[in-house]
């Protein structure tokens, strides 16, 4: 089968009877070019008769950038706090006619600054900063907006100090901290458990008793063996998957949550809800994240400024029984 050639701007001004600036101008909607409007209509009707798509490069040179945004995702498991982000970051980038490209970061694939030159990316996300090094290597790969674009103040410090007051605030005096084992995961964790130790620290209570464990329940077990010797009645976990793990620890122990042990999550996912018993966690506003990040990137690819940071995190507590 003979593969068919791939309509050109030079088909287009043939099909239109007009030059190949004239179809530049029409296609990209140039300012300040007095076109008559019969020859725009012209034009666009032989472009959609010959399904003519610009190609990306040259869309990229017309409008000075390319549509492209580049998301970086660390080397880490893409549970549904994750999977949701991107989802909904790719739609409210699509709204302002920009797409979304995932990269995962990490020692298995390219740099990220190679894949930034090679797709023409204009802006580039993470989902954590960027160090000041990588912030300029990206500039030099094409990139003209990054965010966030250097540490201002951690984001995750905050959400352990609001597990850690609820446990606090229900009367719990000696606090865990459930620390994942996924190398990607600890910097995250460290953060959180900082905020935790804060939380404590305010109360005049003891520093938390930190345990490492996977989503295994026999891990989970012997981490709640530990803090059962520690005298821990309220456990923080870094998210809800950890949560769910320490959960099936305590029933390994013959424990009862949250008459032994009290336990509180973070990212409310869809199944903690159906937990046993259904687990009390801290949940953000996803929508206003996504959306406050895209606004940010919109906004500096315009060449405005935005109001406030893209890293804004607005916890809520979703009371349930495992406290």
């Amino acid at each position: 089968m003979t593969r068919r050639k791939r309509p050109t701007s030079t088909d287009v001004a043939r099909a239109a009877g007009v030059s190949q600036t004239t179809v530049s101008f029409v296609l990209n909607n140039r300012p300040g070019q007095s076109i008559p409007e019969e020859t725009r209509q012209r034009v666009l009707e032989a472009a959609r008769r010959l399904d003519y798509r610009p190609h990306a490069s040259a869309r990229t040179l017309a409008r000075g950038r390319s549509n492209i945004v580049l998301l970086a995702v660390p080397d880490l498991p893409m549970g549904s706090g994750i999977t949701r982000f991107v989802e909904g970051l790719a739609g409210a980038l699509a709204q302002h006619g920009l797409t979304l490209v995932t990269h995962l970061a990490g020692g298995h694939g390219r740099p990220l600054t190679d894949v930034c030159a090679d797709i023409g990316a204009s802006a580039v996300i993470g989902l954590e900063a960027f160090d000041e090094a990588t912030v300029h290597e990206l500039h030099k790969a094409g990139a003209d907006v990054v965010v966030p674009s250097t540490r201002q103040g951690s984001s995750m410090g905050p959400i352990g100090r609001f597990q850690a007051q609820h446990l606090i605030d229900r009367g719990h005096r000696r606090i865990g901290y459930a620390m994942p084992m996924h190398s990607g995961l600890v910097p995250m964790a460290e953060e959180r458990l900082h905020g935790v130790g804060e939380a404590c620290a305010a109360a005049g209570l003891p520093a938390p008793v930190v345990c490492s464990t996977d989503l295994e329940s026999d891990t989970a077990a012997r981490a709640v063996a530990r803090w059962t010797e520690q005298g821990v009645t309220g456990v923080c976990a870094f998210n809800d998957e950890t949560a769910i793990a320490v959960l099936a620890g305590i029933r390994e122990r013959g424990l009862v949550v949250p008459t032994d042990m009290a336990v509180i999550g973070v990212d409310d996912i869809p199944t903690a809800g159906l937990a046993d018993p259904p687990l009390t966690t801290i949940s953000f506003d996803l929508d206003a994240v996504v959306h406050r990040r895209a606004e940010v990137v919109v906004a500096r690819l315009t060449g405005r400024e935005p109001s406030g940071e893209a890293t804004e995190f607005r916890p809520l507590l979703r009371q349930r029984r495992s406290t």
